[in-house]
């Protein structure tokens, strides 16, 4: 599972015209799916989002999380986030879990997040939609599940 977090003073997504998803300040995430993605990594990372310490305190520090300034989150369904570009020029969306899988655990990242009491607003699974943010910073992290889960590397 992979996620682009971007601390927002505002964001919404639009589909055919039609306001789908509204939020002020807060995070914009777009979340891609991948094969073997679980549940549980799909809890873990919106566990990890809502804790992040991206919003400054005080003394303009990045010290404070989501809930702690009552900000709230759009989530977007976004496939492209597992594209892989090693070969040609032409990105390859073979990782990306298969659609009905993708949209279930983009439902159990959105509905862990709700049950940290944060207010999420969401996109359309399969649709196109027109995204449009205001970049908070700018402050823009990308997020991998694999990497929540390894190890972290020793200095020597």
């Amino acid at each position: 599972m992979r996620a682009c977090v971007q601390r927002v003073s505002r964001a919404s997504v639009t589909v055919g015209g039609e306001l789908s998803g509204r939020i002020d300040r807060g995070l914009l995430v777009l979340l891609g799916v991948a094969q073997g993605d679980t549940e549980d990594e799909a809890r873990r990372m919106a566990e990890k989002i809502v804790g992040l310490r991206i919003f400054e305190d005080d003394q303009g520090k990045m010290n404070l999380s989501l809930g702690e300034i009552a900000g709230a989150m759009l989530v977007v369904s976004q496939f492209t986030l597992l594209a892989d570009c090693r070969k040609g020029r032409r990105p390859s969306f073979v990782g990306a879990a298969a659609p009905d899988r993708a949209e279930a655990l983009y439902e159990v990242f959105a509905d862990e997040v709700r049950r940290q009491g944060v207010t999420v607003a969401t996109g359309r699974f399969q649709q196109h939609m027109e995204v449009e943010l205001v970049n908070d910073g700018p402050v823009t992290i990308l997020l991998d599940s694999e990497e929540l889960t390894r190890p972290r590397r020793q200095k020597t």
